[in-house]
């Protein structure tokens, strides 16, 4: 049986690790070849891409520096020319610092929208030629934050919100050649997270667990083959924005 991104190419930001690496693993299980963008996850990127090749699909390790909108359009430009087309951007990578109203400085604020509102932004217009061609699709990762707003994270918070209008848009202005829509993941943790993050998510989400990497992927995936769906933004957090 074909595989559902048979033939497609995806783009997955930030995919060396976490996250991405778990949304780049399962788009190249559904038959996509991906380029892996990395900025400083060198080793991990190529590890990616070995698994990748293992599955049979091409890969490539893509490094840029998402603040630099010359580094995002010559990342664009070269997953374009490697691989012949882009079919999926996903926009996972992103950065998550603290700042409240007294620890927020203009350091901290400039990083948090640039990495996480910026880039994104720059990433979907250089990528939308090679997108509308295909009839393509965006998938951003917006955050709970965005929607329910940490006091403990407001730059992060206030990016994430800024994801979220961008999602809704870019859908408008890219319509009706290219989809674009987001997913707001909360309590999910990984390995390598404190455990008491997941003891915390446990008592604060409904479905009294927390989600996993692979929760994500299913999501992105989902919204990656959802033809009839645009401008919308999927909260993937066991119910804890109820």
């Amino acid at each position: 049986m074909e595989k559902k991104l048979s033939g497609k190419v995806a783009l997955v930001t930030g995919a060396g690790k976490r996250l991405g690496r778990a949304v780049a693993l399962r788009l190249a299980n559904e038959g996509a070849d991906v380029a892996v963008h990395y900025r400083g996850s060198d080793k991990e990127a190529r590890e990616v891409v070995e698994e990748i090749e293992k599955l049979g699909r091409r890969a490539m390790a893509m490094k840029a520096e998402l603040t630099s909108v010359e580094e995002i359009r010559a990342l664009v430009q070269s997953a374009a020319h490697e691989f012949g087309r882009i079919d999926v951007l996903v926009n996972s990578a992103a950065n998550f610092l603290a700042s409240s109203v007294i620890s927020t400085t203009e350091e901290i604020w400039n990083a948090s929208l640039e990495t996480n509102v910026k880039g994104p932004f720059f990433l979907a217009q250089a990528a939308a030629p090679w997108l509308r061609r295909v009839n393509g699709v965006i998938v951003n990762f917006a955050d709970t934050g965005g929607i329910l707003g940490w006091p403990g994270y407001i730059a992060h918070s206030v990016s994430k919100a800024g994801m979220i209008m961008l999602t809704k848009t870019l859908a408008k202005a890219l319509a009706p050649e290219v989809r674009v829509n987001a997913i707001a993941p909360g309590t999910i943790t990984m390995p390598g997270d404190p455990p008491e993050w997941e003891q915390e998510f446990v008592k604060i989400a409904p479905l009294e667990k927390t989600g996993t990497p692979e929760d994500v992927a299913e999501a992105v995936s989902y919204l990656a083959n959802a033809k009839f769906l645009t401008g919308h933004v999927l909260v993937l957090d066991g119910g804890r924005t109820l």
